[in-house]
């Protein structure tokens, strides 16, 4: 029923001779059938973003808008600013408001059945947008990055700052004993767990063979994730450890598992407070990261954070952009991992993303020939 309601939308609203270029085309290729059928200035698709607080978010909700638009579709893009009720709401006024194809960047992804399911009734196809939106059938697409590989790098970063991995993740025969302390994302993403779970197998071996201790004893998911990957809230529990664990500053700690940008700022602001360094030369302990933000970028190139992930979002947009297209065409997108994401209810097919470890001596290739950013934005540490 969902898929014969969807293609009954498709043929009759959207798909009546669509032959869209793709998002590298020109302005002027809202092509038709040559008849006066619909063209894809016709067809709205609805954006949903979580938040405007990260720059993460304010990029991707850019990048998507911009390829969106110059494919030809009319867009309505909102940011719900971390506030569920809000999202929600802004879904119903989409589908209210006539949006042929949503895209869905949810804040809590189990949080949105019911518009989605309103969504389905209507035959409106749901991609999602770098976080999978559980328990529920009506979802048709994911893209997304190989989130398990993304922990993994977080990982390979920490045990490179550490000494354990060389830049290309060979192993370099350290057998040092260090200290470390672990932290996760947000429980409520359903991302976060495929980070942690992909950084702690990859740090297991180290834990096993005693080479690495978490100070705290603090290894589970559940006391280490950070609710709405919250930088404020990142930095009061490191600062919590510090003062259990650490003697407020005056015992060794090595380095930190930090699963984003952001709570990697929280974590080194309670580090540099309680005398630990303002540098790793100083004695700051290595720092990992995701996201490759720009006030995370200064850091890394002035010393200060290690590394960081880079998920590169004009990439992951146009993923999502191929996916509303072909969905436009009467198609299905094309998918690359029909195992890996079940939300509860159903596999849903998924379309993955390479990521890249970014560290000072990458910055140059990875951020700034590729255009991400800048070098006089890495400088500021602003986006401009």
């Amino acid at each position: 029923m969902r898929n014969g309601m969807r293609a009954i939308a498709l043929t009759g609203a959207l798909a009546l001779g669509i032959g869209l270029a793709g998002c590298s085309s020109s302005s002027d290729n809202t092509a038709s059938n040559g008849d006066g059928g619909t063209t894809a200035e016709d067809i709205t698709v609805g954006v949903a973003m979580p938040t405007e607080t990260s720059e993460r978010w304010i990029a991707d909700g850019d990048a998507v808008k911009s390829q969106l638009e110059e494919a030809g579709y009319d867009v309505d893009l909102q940011y719900a600013n971390d506030d569920i009720p809000r999202q929600q709401q802004q879904l119903d006024q989409m589908i209210t408001n006539g949006a042929d194809i949503l895209i869905v960047a949810s804040i809590d992804g189990t949080a949105l059945a019911t518009q989605l399911e309103n969504a389905a009734d209507k035959g409106i196809p749901v991609i999602a947008y770098d976080r999978l939106i559980n328990g529920t059938e009506a979802v048709d697409f994911y893209v997304t990055f190989d989130n398990y590989q993304v922990g993994v790098q977080q990982a390979q970063t920490l045990l490179q700052g550490l000494g354990y991995l060389d830049g290309d993740n060979a192993d370099t025969g350290l057998t040092d004993k260090k200290i470390i302390e672990v932290f996760a994302g947000s429980p409520d993403d359903n991302n976060a767990p495929f980070f942690f779970n992909g950084a702690m197998d990859t740090l297991k071996p180290y834990l096993d063979d005693g080479r690495l201790t978490i100070g705290s004893g603090q290894d589970d998911f559940d006391t280490v994730s950070t609710l709405r990957w919250d930088q404020a809230t990142a930095q009061k529990r490191m600062e919590d450890l510090i003062t259990s664990t650490y003697s407020g500053g005056s015992k060794p700690l090595d380095g930190v598992l930090s699963p984003y940008d952001g709570i990697s700022r929280g974590i080194i602001t309670a580090l540099d407070n309680a005398g630990y360094g303002s540098t790793i030369e100083e004695g700051l302990p290595i720092v990992s990261g995701q996201d490759a933000e720009i006030a995370s970028v200064k850091m890394i190139a002035d010393g200060v954070q290690y590394g960081t992930i880079f998920k590169d979002t004009r990439k992951l947009a146009t993923q999502a952009v191929d996916a509303a297209s072909a969905y436009a065409e009467g198609n299905e997108p094309e998918a690359n991992d029909t195992e890996t994401y079940d939300n509860g209810v159903k596999v849903v097919p998924s379309f993955l993303l390479e990521s890249d470890i970014v560290t000072s001596d990458k910055i140059q290739s990875l951020l700034v020939d590729s255009g991400y950013w800048t070098e006089d934005e890495i400088s500021k540490g602003v986006a401009e």
